[in-house]
C-alpha cells in the first residue's frame, strides 16, 4: 500500500514537473529574439512567404494557443515534426527550403528514438567507469579518513574536478586517437566510439563520488553499532561490507541518481566535441537550428527520464534502509 501511494503521488508530482518544464520551454523558445522561419525559407524570402509560412505552422497565433495546440497532441502521442529535417535525414537550411508543413518532415518521437539508446549508452558507460575508479579510493579514504588514503582521495576528487571537460576531451583526441591511433574518436560506429566521451564524463562526476563515499563512510564508521560489531568479535570484513557499506550506500545511491539524470541531460558539449550522434548532439545542432519541435521533444524526455531516476532511486534507497521515508 505503501509502494502504491508512493507511486501515484511521484507520478502526480512527475507530471508537473514535466509541464511546467514544457511550459517554460515553450514560452522561452518564442520570445527570444530570431524567426525560425526565417531560417527555413532563407535570408532572402520575401516577407509574404514568411508570413504564409508562419501561418502555416501556427507561429503567429499567442503563445497559450499554440502551447494549448502542442500538448492537445502530446497527450496523443505526437510530438509534432521537426521544421529543419526531412524523413531522408538531410537538414535543410537557409538556401534550400522543406516545407515544414509538409509530412515529408522527420516526426520529433523518431528523432529522439533513434538517439536515446546512445545518449543511454554513453551515460551507462561513463557511470561504471566512474564506479571503477571512484569505489576503491573512496572506500579506501572512509575507511581511514585521517591516514594517507583519505589524503590521496582528497587530492584526486580536487585534482579530476579542477579538469574542464572540453580541454580533457581535445587533448584524449589528439594523443589517443590522432597521435598513437589506440581508441577511435569521432562519430559512432560501434562501442569503440564510446570510450573516449565515457571517460571524460567518469572523470566528471568521479570527484563527487569520491566524497559522498568518503565522507559517509567515515561518518558510519564511527557509529556505535560500528562499536558493538566490534566489541562482539565480527570480523573487520564482515563489519565493513556487511554492515559500514550498506548503511554508507544510500547517499551514494541518491547522487547516483542525480549524477545519471546529469549526464543524461548534460552531455552536450562533450557529445559535439565527439561528433557522437546522441541527445545531446541533436540538441546543440536543433538550438542552433530554431527547430521547435525537437527542442521541446527532447526537454520533455529529459524530464520524464529525471523522473523516472528519482523514483527510481527512492525505492532503491527504501529497500536499502527500510527507515528512509517514501
Amino acid at each position: 500500500m505503501i509502494f502504491v501511494e508512493f507511486l501515484i503521488k511521484r507520478i502526480l508530482q512527475g507530471l508537473v514537473i514535466v509541464a511546467i518544464t514544457s511550459f517554460v520551454i515553450f514560452t522561452l523558445l518564442r520570445v527570444i529574439p530570431g524567426d525560425p522561419v526565417r531560417l527555413i525559407v532563407g535570408g532572402m524570402a520575401p516577407d509574404n512567404v514568411v508570413e504564409e509560412v508562419a501561418a502555416k505552422m501556427g507561429l503567429r497565433d499567442p503563445i497559450l494557443v499554440q502551447y494549448g495546440r502542442y500538448m492537445g497532441n502530446l497527450v496523443t502521442g505526437d510530438m509534432g515534426q521537426s521544421y529543419l529535417r526531412p524523413k531522408s535525414g538531410m537538414i535543410a537550411t537557409g538556401g534550400e527550403y522543406v516545407d515544414p508543413t509538409k509530412s515529408d518532415m522527420a516526426e520529433v518521437w523518431d528523432l529522439i528514438l533513434e538517439r536515446v539508446p546512445l545518449t543511454l549508452q554513453l551515460a551507462a558507460t561513463a557511470l561504471v567507469f566512474a564506479l571503477l575508479v571512484s569505489l576503491p579510493i573512496g572506500i579506501a579514504g572512509g575507511l581511514r579518513s585521517e591516514g594517507w588514503p583519505a589524503r590521496i582521495a582528497f587530492g584526486i576528487q580536487s585534482l579530476f574536478v579542477s579538469i574542464p571537460n572540453f580541454w580533457l576531451a581535445i587533448i584524449l583526441i589528439l594523443f589517443l586517437s590522432v597521435k598513437w591511433h589506440l581508441i577511435p574518436a569521432l562519430g559512432y560506429k560501434g562501442f569503440a566510439y564510446v570510450i573516449l566521451p565515457a571517460i571524460v564524463l567518469a572523470v566528471e562526476i568521479s570527484p563527487f563520488i569520491i566524497r559522498t563515499l568518503t565522507t559517509s563512510l567515515a561518518e558510519v564508521m564511527q557509529s556505535y553499532f560500528i562499536d558493538e560489531a566490534k566489541v562482539r568479535g565480527l570480523p573487520r570484513r564482515r563489519i565493513v561490507f556487511g554492515h559500514a557499506l550498506r548503511n554508507a550506500s544510500v547517499p551514494l545511491i541518491n547522487l547516483l541518481g542525480i549524477q545519471l539524470s546529469t549526464l543524461i541531460g548534460g552531455v552536450l558539449v562533450v557529445e559535439y566535441i565527439f561528433d557522437y550522434p546522441g541527445l545531446g548532439h541533436l540538441t546543440v545542432v536543433s538550438v542552433v537550428g530554431r527547430d521547435f519541435p525537437v527542442i521541446q521533444g527532447i526537454a520533455i524526455t529529459i524530464s520524464a527520464v529525471f523522473v523516472f531516476i528519482n523514483i527510481l532511486v527512492d525505492l532503491v534507497a527504501y529497500m536499502i534502509d527500510p527507515r528512509v521515508e517514501l
